[in-house]
C-alpha cells in the first residue's frame, strides 16, 4: 500500500471510529454527518468520498464481509458442491475476524453494542444483508451454471449458510462477549448446520430441479 492509500485508509478509519463513538454516546438518530465530519476535522463533502451515507458507516462490516466472501467463493474449485464452497466463504470471514487488529475487534464489538441498543437498526442491517445474499446467490448460480432468477437451490445455499452466521452472532441476545467468543459461536453454529444437511442436496442439475418444481402436483401433500 502506497503513501496515498495509507493516508486514505487512515482517514476512513478515523471517520469510522468517530461515527461509532458518536452513535453510542448520543444515539444513532441524533448523530449527523456534519457532526461526524467535524469530529475528525473534515468537511461533509470529504465524508461522502469515503462513505455514501451514515448508514454505510454503521454497516461497514457488511461491505467488508461481502468482499471477503465473494473473493473466497471465486477461489474455490469449479466442481466443489455449492454449500461446501459457501461454508469456505463463511469461514474466510471468521478467519478475517480472528486475525483482526485490536482496533478492528473493538469496532466490531461497538457495532454489536449499537445493534443491541438500537433495535430499529436491525431492520436496516437485515436489508443490507439481503443485498449481500443476492450477490452471493448470483455467484453460486454462476458456479452451478444456473439462472439466478429461477434457481432456488442457489438462494437456499446462501440463505441457510448466512442464517447460521446470524444465529451465531445474535444468540443468545443481550450478551456482549469478546470477539473470540462471537467467532466461536458462529463456528459452532455453522458446524451444527453442516451436520443437519443431507449429502448431495445442493448438487442436482439445475434443469432437473426446475422441472421438478414445475411438475403438476409437485407441491401436493
Amino acid at each position: 500500500m502506497g503513501l496515498r492509500e495509507r493516508k486514505k485508509e487512515k482517514t476512513r478509519l478515523a471517520i469510522l471510529d468517530a461515527a461509532l463513538d458518536l452513535f453510542l454516546e448520543q444515539g444513532y438518530d441524533s448523530t449527523t454527518v456534519e457532526q461526524i465530519a467535524g469530529s475528525v476535522d473534515i468537511s461533509p463533502r470529504t465524508f461522502f468520498r469515503y462513505f455514501t451515507s451514515k448508514d454505510a458507516v454503521a454497516f461497514w462490516f457488511h461491505e467488508h464481509g461481502e468482499e471477503v466472501m465473494l473473493e473466497a467463493l471465486r477461489s474455490r474449485p469449479a466442481g466443489e458442491p455449492p454449500f461446501a464452497s459457501m461454508t469456505h466463504a463463511l469461514r474466510a470471514v471468521l478467519r478475517d475476524m480472528q486475525e483482526s487488529t485490536p482496533e478492528d475487534a473493538q469496532r466490531f464489538l461497538k457495532l454489536r453494542r449499537l445493534l443491541d441498543d438500537h433495535p430499529h437498526l436491525v431492520g436496516l442491517s437485515v436489508a443490507r444483508g439481503a443485498e449481500t445474499e443476492r450477490h452471493l446467490a448470483a455467484e453460486i448460480a454462476a458456479r452451478r451454471g444456473a439462472d439466478v432468477t429461477t434457481d432456488r437451490v442457489s438462494h437456499l445455499v446462501v440463505a441457510i449458510a448466512m442464517s447460521s452466521l446470524r444465529v451465531g452472532f445474535e444468540c443468545p441476545p443481550g450478551r456482549r462477549p469478546e470477539l473470540s467468543q462471537v467467532v466461536q459461536q458462529m463456528e459452532e453454529t455453522l458446524e451444527l448446520v453442516e451436520s443437519m444437511m443431507r449429502p448431495g442436496w445442493d448438487t442436482g442439475d439445475p434443469a432437473d430441479a426446475a422441472d421438478a418444481a414445475d411438475r403438476p402436483g409437485s407441491g401436493d401433500a
